[in-house]
């Protein structure tokens, strides 16, 4: 396939930045998306211009360093003639017919700033995290899996939330950009399980504190978010961090009973 790009290129986060036209041929549709990007990157090097800077590490889907906003849509798998579910490492060539123009843009948000190209500073994510995504607990050896148990339909929530890979698409489309959908996400997936409980009020508070802290926009429920997501977090996790929020305000940190 012959493929057109407009590409967001930028040298820093001084620069001002602007989209710059490639013609790519040579487009096999078996090639994911950034594969794609490495022929691109070839061509570029071989005519002794800059590769384009882009994110990537497993390329299967699983670690969310990949994520560029393809056609307007992060990740693009929304944005195709079928749409798809996925990561942009994940999704394929075979998805864009012959001749097809491709305008691709790094994560746009306030608490994302551009490094370079399409590679942002996904940073505040990991403080939103370090804010108290985590149980700090002394574990000792691995208890039996049915040591504790846990009702079926709680543990089916504390999975679906866990599987949040980060990688900010949510943000990304979020018009706010917003992480709601990241951090319920990450203080669902703890709040459902018994381990998460002895800390689940200083939990809700520190992380919203954190994401607000981090220039993250508001939430007003449009669910863009939950459309782009990857993997599915559906907007239910965000009434749970809102519900654990406003029930945290009458406990005392560290107290949940």
């Amino acid at each position: 396939m012959r493929i057109d790009l407009r590409i967001w290129r930028q040298r820093n986060t001084q620069d001002q930045g602007r989209l710059v036209e490639y013609n790519l041929d040579g487009v096999s549709g078996d090639m994911s998306f950034l594969e794609m990007l490495d022929l691109l990157n070839e061509q570029l090097t071989e005519r002794g211009e800059d590769p384009v800077a882009f994110d990537s590490d497993c390329r299967e889907g699983i670690c969310g360093q990949c994520g560029v906003v393809i056609n307007g849509v992060p990740h693009g798998g929304q944005g195709v003639a079928q749409p798809v579910r996925t990561t942009t490492c994940q999704l394929h060539m075979r998805s864009f017919a012959d001749g097809s123009t491709i305008t691709i843009e790094p994560w746009k948000a306030a608490a994302f700033p551009v490094l370079r190209d399409l590679v942002v500073d996904r940073t505040a994510l990991d403080n939103v995290i370090a804010a108290g995504g985590y149980i700090s607990v002394n574990t000792g050896a691995a208890p039996d899996a049915h040591a504790v148990q846990v009702n079926k339909k709680r543990s089916d929530r504390s999975f679906d939330a866990a599987t949040c890979i980060g990688c900010g698409a949510c943000v990304a489309a979020c018009p706010n950009g917003s992480s709601m959908l990241f951090t319920s996400a990450k203080i669902t997936h703890l709040a459902m399980l018994p381990q998460g409980q002895p800390e689940r009020v200083r939990r809700v508070k520190s992380m919203v504190a954190q994401q607000d802290a981090e220039g993250f926009g508001g939430c007003t429920n449009i669910g863009e978010c939950a459309s782009v997501c990857p993997k599915g977090i559906p907007l239910e996790s965000i009434s749970q961090l809102n519900r654990d929020l406003i029930a945290s305000l009458f406990k005392h940190d560290g107290k949940d009973d």
